[in-house]
């Protein structure tokens, strides 16, 4: 018979990924400079999902609060694409802000730099509609597990020198994401564009562990 307790060692660094919905506008102005506002949920609390390990499925939820210590410490995060290559924000930067609700973590990229290629290619994958998911990277710190080992409890957790994430693939429906494109340029007519992105009803969800 397996023994389900072993799940009690699962690794504290980890990813997790959310199906999310994006909504960019577009304001233009002429001049070609464009900065793009990025706002959203990386997690949110209190939302069963399923997960999957070398035992079989189990349930696991982020618990209300569980950001609240880390968040204090102002932790040092990136906002890259699919957990890699160069950032597009950081906190440490001044242009990446993550805060706390009663909905989850929220992620707040006031101005993405047009120029960058990625930020653009971010971008039109939303616009396209290939790309509405977020993912972020984190080390469990406190953990709860069910007395027969089939749910998790996310307590606490650490986001330093983690990371939030546009990816590919995602599954928890809950949370969402909204991203503004504005021209970085004043005294102009504005022409704006908006795009939403219809979450998905069902979702598979992938972890991996950080090694």
């Amino acid at each position: 018979m397996t023994d389900l307790s072993r799940r009690a060692q699962t690794p504290a660094e980890c990813r997790r990924v959310f199906a999310s919905r994006f909504e960019v506008r577009a304001k233009e102005d002429g001049t070609g400079g464009t900065r793009y506002e990025l706002n959203g949920y990386a997690s949110v609390y209190e939302a069963p999902y399923q997960m999957r390990d070398e035992y079989g499925d189990y349930e696991e939820r982020v618990r209300l609060g569980a950001g609240a210590k880390t968040l204090s410490e102002n932790p040092d995060v990136v906002l890259v694409f699919n957990h890699e290559g160069m950032p597009m924000a950081r906190t440490k930067a001044g242009n990446l802000t993550l805060s706390e609700d009663s909905t989850g973590l929220h992620v707040h990229a006031p101005s993405l730099n047009g120029a960058q290629a990625l930020v653009r290619d971010v971008i039109s994958g939303i616009q396209d509609g290939v790309l509405d998911e977020m993912s972020f990277a984190f080390r469990v710190t406190r953990q709860e597990w069910s007395p027969d080992w089939m749910q998790r409890d996310i307590v606490e957790y650490s986001l330093h020198r983690g990371d939030v994430s546009v990816v590919t693939y995602g599954a928890n429906p809950f949370t969402s994401v909204e991203a503004a494109a504005r021209s970085a340029a004043p005294d102009s007519s504005t022409r704006g564009l908006s795009l939403s992105l219809a979450m998905a009803e069902t979702a598979y969800l992938r972890s991996a562990v950080i090694l």
